[in-house]
């Protein structure tokens, strides 16, 4: 059995960055913890979007959510607190693998905590990027299968009820995350996949 954390910095990213990998971890046996910084609540009621996490944790078999309780779109402001809080879970959770989204994006939140975890993850032995909607420059040289639990993705971000339709564009958040996993499958020469960033990566 293997620790896994994932780090997020609102509810639904983890789900769209690495949600099927997660439940490939969950499948084999693995721990899979999850930290959210925030609540969200810059898109939508904090309490809601909380119990939405939990549901599509749930699904995807995490076993336990650490929240960092932050204002969502001002962790800039909190770096200082997030280092702290991140590197008592870190601490704690003791984890083999990390995943984080990537650090070029046009979120001020995504940035920030690529940046805190890039060194509250130091002695982690394999620190993997994922990607998001808002990820910029992101060019995977790693992907995982994720044909068996596409479905487990899908329905975990449509727990995400009341962001399902919030993305600005005419594609519903599982729409985009099909055409991801789709596209990101034939450059890994497989059905579906997800893709990443190795930060770093122990043989």
């Amino acid at each position: 059995m293997k620790r896994i954390l994932v780090l997020a910095a609102h509810p639904d990213d983890l789900e769209i960055g690495c949600g099927g990998a997660l439940a490939v971890h969950a499948e084999r046996g693995d721990e899979v913890h999850a930290f959210i910084a925030t609540f969200g609540d810059a898109g939508g009621e904090a309490m809601v979007r909380k119990a939405e996490q939990e549901k599509a944790a749930e699904i995807l078999g995490i076993r336990r959510l650490h929240w960092g309780e932050f204002h969502d779109t001002h962790l800039p402001e909190e770096a200082r607190e997030l280092m702290t809080r991140l590197e008592a879970v870190v601490q704690e959770v003791q984890p083999d693998t990390v995943y984080v989204n990537y650090r070029d994006d046009t979120h001020q939140d995504h940035r920030v905590l690529a940046q805190v975890a890039h060194s509250v993850t130091r002695y982690v032995p394999n620190v993997l990027a994922y990607e998001t909607p808002s990820s910029t420059a992101f060019e995977p040289t790693l992907f995982m299968d994720i044909h068996d639990t596409l479905s487990k993705k899908l329905k975990a971000l449509e727990a995400h009820a009341s962001q399902v339709d919030k993305t600005h564009v005419r594609l519903n958040i599982v729409e985009i995350a099909l055409a991801t996993v789709h596209f990101r499958g034939v450059q890994g020469k497989l059905t579906c996949a997800e893709a990443f960033m190795p930060v770093r990566l122990r043989l």
